[in-house]
């Protein structure tokens, strides 16, 4: 090589200047892409716990090329790739949610674009109450510790037994019962309540709570107790007329005999009146009628009839028994198959068959009629009862 003044070493290094110059502008035109345009449409953006939105991506543009992926991340942790602009999800929890898209064309090139989704959240159903109660106790369900996880204000609808339709609309499983956060549940019947609770919030989120309720009867030492009620009236009739009177022993106690006495005054002069005394008891049919018959003038004894029944029921056994309510056992025991005979409506009836006159003195009959008093005695077995402690405490 010949050698040459600087001028020619400047020439060849310039060369080579040029020559990097060229090389790195031709891999910078190698390496640049074009970016896809990623849209985004979420509908709807307000939900409940457990609905599902959709997700539209379709009007995205590759710009150059074609789109080769959607990758989804949905916000709650969950993720999904999609080969089409297209997807839905289901969110399970409440709160706010962002949705974000990162659209992939064939060149590489990427984008993103988001969308905000609210999950409202369900109420949280508390019901504070007992599991069982007796009969006639107080039964409170509270449900005023529920809340809203987005502090709205709640509405309450109790359906306080889903096996009775009370709105009559075909559906046991829809009444409004009740509307407050606190009731107070029928516990008068024994058994088992089966109830629901639905609760709403301001922004079209509800939740339902199933409740059970056992109502036990209660326990009660009977004792029978034997007492005799004295009855009397007085009247005074002539012939012909009729007098009537009701009583219904039975309401204190088991009928178990009656004596009924009907005595007339001492006429001045034979002969004897002649009244009839009648029973009637109205629920069991039984009737009963006594003539009356003359007495002794010698011995001053006046016209009388004379009524007895005996063992009209069986006696009442001493012991443990069960029921709703003192009430309803009393009625059992004095109306039940053992011992309903007179326990309905007594009337009882006076007449006068015959009147005779008293002699005339002048054209005046100081007497036309006559005087009577009736006087009855039943004896009735009546229930005392002493609530008792059950092994639960209960008493």
């Amino acid at each position: 090589m010949v050698r040459m003044k600087g001028k020619w070493k400047f020439s060849v290094f310039a060369g080579h200047l040029l020559l990097l110059s060229a090389l790195a502008g031709c891999m910078g035109a190698l390496d640049s892409t074009i970016d896809p345009r990623a849209t985004l449409e979420a509908y709807p953006t307000l939900i409940q716990e457990g609905e599902m939105i959709t997700l539209d991506a379709r009007e995205s543009s590759p710009i150059e090329g074609v789109i080769t992926n959607y990758a989804w991340d949905f916000g709650d942790g969950t993720t999904a790739e999609t080969l089409v602009g297209f997807t839905s999800h289901t969110y399970f929890a409440y709160g706010q949610y962002t949705v974000r898209l990162t659209v992939t064309n064939d060149q590489g090139g990427t984008d993103d674009a988001s969308a905000s989704i609210i999950v409202n959240g369900a109420p949280s159903i508390n019901i504070s109450m007992p599991k069982s109660v007796r009969a006639g106790d107080v039964a409170l369900l509270d449900a005023s510790n529920s809340y809203d996880p987005e502090g709205d204000d709640l509405t309450f609808s109790w359906d306080l037994n889903t096996a009775e339709d009370s709105d009559g609309d075909g559906d046991p499983m829809n009444d409004a019962d009740a509307t407050s956060s606190e009731v107070f549940v029928d516990t008068a019947a024994s058994g088992v309540i089966n109830g629901m609770l639905r609760v709403d919030d301001a922004a079209g989120a509800f939740a339902f709570e199933p409740f059970e309720l056992n109502i036990t009867t209660r326990t009660y030492q009977v004792k029978w107790v034997t007492e005799t009620l004295d009855l009397t009236w007085g009247e005074y009739l002539n012939q012909g007329e009729t007098w009537s009177g009701n009583v219904t022993p039975g309401d204190s106690g088991r009928v178990m005999a009656l004596h009924a006495l009907l005595e007339l005054d001492q006429d001045v002069a034979p002969p004897h009146d002649n009244f009839t005394l009648a029973l009637n008891i109205v629920d069991d049919g039984f009737r009963m009628s006594v003539d009356t018959e003359a007495g002794n003038y010698t011995t001053n004894e006046p016209a009388q009839a004379e009524m007895s029944v005996e063992k009209m029921n069986p006696r009442g056994e001493d012991g443990l028994y069960t029921s709703d309510s003192p009430d309803a056992l009393i009625a059992f025991l004095l109306q039940g198959a053992a011992g309903e005979r007179g326990q309905g409506l007594w009337i009882w009836s006076v007449v006068a068959q015959q009147s005779d006159p008293d002699p005339v003195i002048g054209e005046f009959d100081p007497d036309p009629g006559n005087d009577w008093t009736l006087t009855v005695e039943v004896v009735i077995m009546r229930p005392s009862l002493t609530e008792v402690a059950m092994g639960d405490g209960s008493v």
